[in-house]
């Protein structure tokens, strides 16, 4: 059960834009919430509130705030009078940049803002978007199945990317906040896989390349790379479960589904969708060519600490304390492959 929660005071969901954060607005308009969302910049505010109401006209009806994950100018506007904030922007490249920090700094530093400007506009809790990516990475002897009370190590850097590196450190930095200056302020973390599922328009997240690479021909053939996969759809419905049930608070919370090879993936989409059997791969590609190309190709440098590993997580605490129910895999693959379709983005 959870508490009665005032729906007329109004729930900030940060990085509005983005592709998990489009999903949490849609889920908050439908139950009923009043919804604010932080963008860079005032200029897509309306192209953003169109996209949106096409899925639901009162998504006409939000208030969006100018607020940057490396300034602190806008935050205390966006949060005031907020009771619940749901966290979500953070910095996520299609490939690497050369110095790790250009996306560690954004990250730790921009969840520490919208820590702060909470605290001090006296929310009561915020949902905070981080990934398996502070979960399953860094390990010398890595456990079969992790679970949320296993930590990454970003010190470990022959298995982590800057990527991974930031979500750990950015969600320690939250939790390092909360135990000091931030005493008081509720924290709830999300901690999703492989994020796919339907798109709403062509501007997507980095993980639906995933989609993109197997349909759009960029593929010659499928590294020996996996992940579980988790819908869009799912990660929404755990943000909201983490802000309305009570006893959240001060937990991680694994989003994550079916696990799944490149391989499989792509034998999955050449089956459904015979139009782009053509360009998706059926060759495997060898590890050690790969490791070998990655010199050269920033976009494969950073899959190269995935190679021949499965890494697993359960889910099993968001199913019991939330009760969040997760698709399978195969649903978040095909219908997010389908939208792309629709959208000709493939």
């Amino acid at each position: 059960m959870s508490d009665q929660i005032n729906k007329d005071a109004p729930v900030l969901v940060t990085g509005a834009s983005g592709y998990i954060a489009q999903q949490v607005i849609l889920l908050l308009l439908d139950k009923g919430y009043k919804v604010r969302g932080t963008i860079r910049s005032l200029d897509k505010g309306p192209a953003l509130k169109s996209l949106l109401a096409t899925q639901d006209p009162r998504a006409a009806d939000i208030e969006l705030f100018a607020a940057d994950l490396t300034s602190d100018a806008g935050w205390d506007d966006a949060v005031a009078g907020c009771t619940y904030v749901h966290h979500i922007a953070s910095p996520i490249p299609p490939e690497l940049p050369k110095d790790p920090n250009e996306l560690i700094v954004p990250a730790r530093d921009g969840a520490l803002r919208a820590l702060k400007a909470s605290k001090a506009a006296g929310v009561k809790r915020v949902i905070m978007t981080s990934s398996v990516a502070s979960v399953a990475y860094g390990y010398d002897d890595q456990p079969e199945v992790l679970t949320e009370e296993d930590w990454s190590n970003p010190d470990n850097l022959k298995d982590n990317t800057a990527y991974t590196r930031s979500k750990t450190i950015a969600e320690k930095a939250a939790w390092e906040y909360l135990s000091g200056p931030g005493q008081g302020l509720e924290l709830v973390t999300v901690n999703p896989s492989a994020v796919l599922g339907p798109v709403l328009s062509g501007d997507f997240s980095a993980s639906v390349e995933i989609l993109t690479q197997l349909m759009g021909g960029q593929l010659p053939a499928t590294p020996r790379v996996g992940f579980q996969i988790v819908d869009v759809r799912d990660v929404a419905a755990t943000h909201v479960a983490a802000m309305e049930t009570p006893g959240a608070a001060g937990h991680r919370f694994i989003a994550a589904s079916d696990y799944y090879w490149f391989e499989d993936i792509a034998k999955l989409l050449r089956d459904a969708f015979p139009a782009q059997k053509k360009k998706i791969p059926t060759r495997k590609l060898p590890s050690f060519l790969l490791r070998l190309l990655s010199i050269f190709n920033p976009v494969m440098k950073q899959v190269v600490p995935e190679l021949d590993k499965k890494r697993f997580v359960s889910n099993d605490k968001a199913q019991s304390m939330l009760g969040v129910t997760f698709r399978p895999g195969k649903d978040a693959i095909l219908d997010g492959a389908q939208s792309l379709i629709d959208h000709k983005v493939v």
